[in-house]
């Protein structure tokens, strides 16, 4: 049953927990708004799990703690959850604003998360000579030139400060460049090439060029391309023409009607792997 229930705006969820703590509770700390929810598993009194959406254990703990809107509920019952969480509620909360002290310093130096981080030194110069926290060296096997920020750290499982402040540490070095190459075009229906592959999109020669000139892409032809779609991103091999405007991508039927897309829509678009 529900024994406490409020609003950030009113008490902050660190309050919360601390009262939470004192009296030793056992439960259920439900966190919900803006579009995102969490939940903090205590045993007397101890958070022995957390889970979002898109992290679990301590990250997604220090990433409900920062939330300053919404609404909590607690609920008295038995937790069943797996523990994942080994600090004391003191600890825990003085880590959580430590890395809420982080994720604001990184995210100065970091503001756009869509870009591409590219580490321009192959091991073992890249990392020669620097420090790195244990847990963000995970990070630096991510680091392809094709990945975003944000697929990096979705795609890894790792927290964004582990990711950022790996980055952070090349980037200070000069070992590390942000790349910009995505690029927005308009569908349109393409006839099948009688020399094309199979699956095949169209791109204007422009394209090409201009991503050569990216240290990652300019090692030979580029051969295929990301599409991020509304029903979620597409690899596809790319053939690239001159005859083709610039702001458009040539997509055949098949796919579109495989993709779901209408003639017309903009899709963002840039090389992979």
């Amino acid at each position: 049953m529900s024994t406490l229930r409020g609003r950030l705006d009113s008490i902050a969820l660190v309050d919360v927990l601390q009262l939470l703590h004192a009296n030793r509770k056992t439960g259920e700390l439900l966190v919900t708004g803006d579009r995102r929810g969490g939940v903090l598993y205590l045993v007397n009194g101890e958070v022995v799990h957390a889970e979002t959406a898109r992290a679990q254990g301590e990250p997604a703990a220090f990433d409900i703690l920062e939330w300053a809107s919404g609404g909590f509920e607690f609920v008295a019952t038995a937790v069943k959850a797996v523990p994942s969480i080994r600090r004391t509620v003191p600890d825990l909360l003085m880590e959580a604003a430590r890395t809420t002290d982080a994720r604001r310093h990184l995210s100065s130096i970091f503001p756009d998360l869509q870009l591409v981080p590219w580490p321009t030194l192959r091991q073992p110069g890249l990392t020669r000579g620097l420090k790195f926290f244990p847990e963000d060296l995970g990070a630096l096997v991510w680091l392809d030139g094709h990945r975003t920020f944000l697929e990096i750290i979705k795609e890894s499982g790792m927290s964004d400060v582990s990711v950022l402040q790996a980055c952070a540490t090349l980037q200070d070095a000069g070992r590390l460049e942000l790349l910009k190459p995505t690029i927005s075009a308009a569908v349109a229906a393409s006839r099948p090439s009688l020399f094309g592959k199979s699956g095949q999109v169209k791109l204007a020669t422009l394209h090409e060029a201009h991503w050569q000139t990216m240290g990652p892409y300019g090692a030979g032809p580029i051969a295929r391309v990301r599409l991020l779609l509304p029903g979620g991103p597409a690899v596809a091999p790319v053939k690239f023409v001159q005859e083709l405007p610039g702001h458009t991508v040539g997509i055949p039927r098949e796919l579109m009607k495989t993709w779901e897309l209408p003639e017309g829509i903009f899709v963002a678009i840039r090389p992979a792997p």
